[in-house]
């Protein structure tokens, strides 16, 4: 609900008003606002049995949900600001520090140029790349605090083929669409796809720092080995789930694309093993070979792929243009452009990752490079996310920066994955796949024949050529 709809004649005990109220979803509204700015929700409970509450500033009424955007519990927000006031910072000026940790862009060079321009649409010429970057961080700053419940609400509440828009001239139930969308995480190894699946379990599962997928932290050598199936939400009625997949080499970049191919047509499912070229060699017996394949076994759901999301390591890729190494630069663009990966016409989503290893000036120059090699906007589908949290809480209160661009950038996945449902074959479209295929043998088999004579026909040219010569040669 977007507001709060007062009476005529307002009560001024929130007790006595409640008790003058019906219990229907409009004149609940009155009473939450009372008990949610004078009181707290225990005041709700004897005269509306059927209200629970479910998370912040959201309850359930009857069976409706109803989302609370201006208010919240007096004693909640006490609470929130004491906790703050004793782990985040002591003093104002601490305050000020941990607000500066998460706009980082902030300290950069240009910054007082970029705010100095108007909210509303400046002149367009005098924005420069750069500009349009720091831009891009006030705009995801600015509506963080208040779209970050938002868009967990439209999460929560998604099913598969909700953001689908009538095209075409078809409607919805001749749309192929799936139970469940998927989306990918690929990239190369340490760019830190486990630990943003772990990230999105805090945002938007809200499990805290529950580590759901394990990663390779320091000095530990582990790899994912299997395609991993992630239900974010932790929800039984979840309408999309994300894929953790195996780090490519920067070395093997044409391995990485055919076995990439391979999932884009085929499709994927739970515990589908990522076996490379030397795992059978480092493999210790056939035992564990057997184990593997009882593991992935085909029972699981093979799920077509929606989205991609493109995980790269800022971090690494920048120190490695400082040193004057163009591979892992050049082996995300050629993973980022590969044609299996568009959908909707649309590139996959980029994820930088690992960018407070650099410095203010280096994380800004470094995802501008990326973005000119890859020949994308620095602003348009692509995210800078810190993958870990140092403050040990979650990261809505110490990050909400980053945990609204991750999930803006879950968001904009399944706004591109029910762009990219196709309609449902009819018969007309079955008959006209068959008699396709049917031509296709028949233009084979008389390209067969066809060859077949043509070597029969060369055959018997070449021996009446011998046999004239040898009756030339008799006596």
């Amino acid at each position: 609900m977007d507001g709060w709809n007062y009476p005529k004649n307002e009560p001024s005990s929130c007790m006595e008003g409640t008790r003058k109220l019906n219990k229907d979803c409009t004149c609940l509204d009155v009473a939450l606002k009372h008990c949610f700015t004078h009181a707290s929700f225990d005041h709700l409970q004897p005269l509306f049995p059927t209200v629970r509450p479910l998370a912040n500033r959201v309850i359930w009424f009857n069976n409706h949900r109803c989302t609370l955007s201006c208010h919240c519990r007096v004693d909640e927000c006490r609470w929130k600001q004491e906790m703050k006031s004793q782990v985040s910072c002591v003093d104002e000026d601490d305050c000020e520090s941990c607000r500066l940790a998460y706009c980082w862009w902030r300290t950069a060079a240009e910054f007082d140029k970029c705010a100095k321009l108007k909210l509303g649409f400046p002149n367009v010429s005098i924005l420069t790349p750069r500009l349009r970057l720091l831009r891009e961080l006030e705009r995801l700053a600015l509506v963080a605090p208040d779209g970050l419940n938002e868009l967990q609400h439209k999460l929560l509440e998604y099913r598969s083929g909700d953001f689908w828009v009538p095209t075409g001239g078809i409607t919805r139930e001749d749309m192929d669409i799936p139970p469940v969308n998927t989306i990918l995480l690929v990239g190369f190894s340490g760019s830190g796809k486990s630990s943003l699946i772990n990230l999105m379990y805090s945002i938007l599962g809200r499990s805290g720092l529950i580590p759901f997928a394990q990663t390779s932290s320091g000095s530990s050598n582990y790899t994912t080995m299997y395609m991993e199936e992630h239900n974010v939400l932790r929800s039984t009625r979840s309408g999309f789930c994300i894929y953790d997949s195996r780090g490519f080499d920067y070395h093997s970049t044409r391995e990485a694309l055919e076995e990439m191919s391979s999932w884009m047509s085929e499709g994927i499912h739970h515990n589908q093993p990522c076996f490379r070229y030397n795992d059978r060699a480092t493999t210790a017996d056939d035992a564990a070979m057997e184990n593997i394949t009882l593991r992935s076994s085909s029972n699981f759901l093979q799920r077509e792929v929606n989205c991609v999301m493109v995980v790269a390591n800022i971090a690494q890729i920048y120190k490695a243009l400082k040193a004057g190494d163009l591979k892992p630069l050049e082996a995300t663009r050629q993973l980022f452009s590969f044609p299996a990966l568009r959908k909707s016409n649309e590139n996959p989503l980029l994820i930088l990752t690992h960018g407070d290893l650099l410095s203010t000036e280096e994380r800004i120059d470094g995802r501008m490079k990326i973005c000119e090699h890859l020949e994308i906007s620095e602003t348009n589908g692509v995210y800078d996310i810190l993958c870990l949290n140092e403050y040990g809480f979650p990261v809505e209160e110490s990050d909400p920066v980053s945990a609204y661009a991750l999930t803006e950038a879950v968001y904009r996945a399944l706004l591109i994955s029910d762009r990219s449902h196709f309609p449902k074959m009819k018969f007309k479209d079955w008959a006209m796949l068959i008699l396709l295929w049917l031509m296709r043998f028949m233009g084979f088999c008389f390209a067969f024949l066809a060859d077949v004579c043509s070597n029969l026909g060369k055959r018997q040219k070449l021996r009446n050529e011998f046999d004239s010569r040898h009756y030339k040669l008799k006596p």
